[in-house]
């Protein structure tokens, strides 16, 4: 059906493709960051203080956003309602000066 040189061309050309293919995978980073562990610690461990101060950071803007809220709940004055939240208002207002923040 087919010749000799039409199924090695064939052949070659389906090897090109697969080599083409393998270096757009970057399958040689991979293998390198195998044969060389440490490589990764560096980047990993910025990665790291990147999410710990990310989660900083949010953590700190959704409370003062919620205490915010629960200062001006307390503001409308609602009988049950602001107590309560107003002596979750002053514990953590007193918390805060006490550690100095």
């Amino acid at each position: 059906m087919f010749g000799r040189k039409a199924r090695i061309r064939m052949l070659a050309d389906k090897i090109d493709k697969l080599a083409l293919h393998m270096e757009r995978s970057r399958i040689r980073d991979y293998i390198c960051y195998l044969e060389n562990p440490r490589k990764l610690l560096f980047p990993n461990f910025l990665a790291g203080i990147a999410r710990g101060f990310g989660a900083s950071v949010g953590f700190t803007l959704l409370t003062a956003l919620l205490l915010y809220i629960l200062q001006r709940v307390v503001k409308l004055e609602l009988p049950i309602i602001s107590e309560f939240i107003g002596d979750i208002v002053r514990i953590v207002e007193n918390s805060i000066r006490k550690t100095g923040g």
